[in-house]
């Protein structure tokens, strides 16, 4: 297990700040974040690179905040990979087992395991991008890490190759049961591959889970905001399970009077011409302002008076309703499907 206790570190004007974290041991952890937080600094901070000012970093209850980055027994991917131009394939894995345990394994079954056991005589540069990164996982699992440390590792490749990297993380992660600690700014990237996930904004950790925890109740708006997440909305006052925002009354069933935000599932918003019965609380006359596409459906914004949500909908709906700027429709969804935060 990876501990990190109040772990801070301040480079010029930026600073990592009381950032403690909890990675079990054979987890997949992503952190989140856009670029500029401090993700890579946190990784050269746990690899032992980089120095904390304050806190500690324990592994396996042990403190080696002030062991040296080769005796830590930990392994980084870096976003270029990072191999020596002068060296094959082959001399670029060989190069990392140097320093190996006598349980790690050979270099032409870490070269079966990535699949590149074919370019074992090529160099760097006659190789793809995705090639290239095969190269450099390779390198860092021959030396039987006990952690593994991936820095925005998908970042450089193409969409396809992305897709085939990631499918192979997931792979490589189930047959070696490593610790991976994987940071990228890229969401899908982090819900398809984390068993948790941990976002980081401004310096901080702020909130971690499971991909559907973080996505069924976030910690705050700056969170929901980073998640992509539409209809996160501003309460000004709660009452009888009543929410108050931007002019309208929203029935919310989990509402207390504590709350400050509520969210609305884009896909839980029913839009029609009239209103209708149904079991849904609420159901709110309101005015399309626009829509974009959102995948095989079509978000619309509509709005009633200051208040402004989206309604996923498919092709044959907006046809159907024959949707237009300044139309007007009925928004209709359950109380239950108010989250409040």
């Amino acid at each position: 297990m990876l501990e990190l206790k109040s772990l801070s570190k301040r480079f010029g004007k930026f600073c990592l700040s009381k950032i403690d974290l909890t990675v079990d041991s054979g987890h997949y952890f992503v952190l989140l974040g856009p670029s500029g937080v401090g993700k890579t600094m946190l990784i050269e901070l746990i690899s032992g690179l980089t120095k904390p000012d304050r806190g500690r970093v324990l592994w396996r209850d042990c403190d080696i905040t002030r062991v040296p980055p080769e005796r830590r027994g930990f392994a980084v991917v870096y976003q270029d990979s990072a191999l020596f131009p002068h060296m094959t394939t082959a001399g670029n894995i060989a190069y990392g087992m140097k320093s190996r345990k006598p349980s790690a394994v050979g270099l032409e079954q870490t070269a079966r395991m990535l699949g590149i056991e074919h370019l074992l005589d090529r160099y760097p540069e006659t190789l793809s991008g995705g090639e290239q990164q095969r190269v450099g996982l390779a390198r860092a699992l021959a030396t039987d890490p006990e952690l593994l440390l991936l820095d925005e590792p998908l970042s450089a490749l193409d969409l396809r190759s992305r897709r085939e990297f990631r499918n192979l993380l997931k792979r490589i992660h189930s047959e070696t049961g490593k610790t991976f600690l994987h940071v990228t700014h890229d969401l899908d990237e982090a819900t398809s591959l984390g068993d948790r996930i941990g976002v980081m904004l401004n310096g901080s950790i702020r909130q971690t889970g499971t991909p559907e925890e973080l996505f069924r109740s976030p910690s705050d708006p700056d969170v929901a905001d980073f998640l992509g997440m539409r209809n996160v909305i501003a309460v000004s006052e709660t009452k009888d399970g009543i929410c108050k925002a931007n002019g309208v009354e929203i029935h919310a069933a989990a509402a207390d009077e504590s709350i400050s935000h509520i969210w609305i599932k884009p896909e839980e918003i029913v839009l029609s011409r009239a209103a209708f019965d149904s079991s849904a609380r609420n159901q709110i006359r309101c005015r399309v302002e626009g829509w974009e596409s959102s995948g095989p459906l079509l978000a619309v914004r509509v709005s009633a008076g200051d208040l402004t949500m989206s309604a996923l909908i498919t092709y044959a709906s907006f046809k159907e309703l024959a949707i237009e700027v300044g139309a007007e429709l009925y928004a209709t969804f359950k109380s239950s499907a108010v989250h409040c935060f």
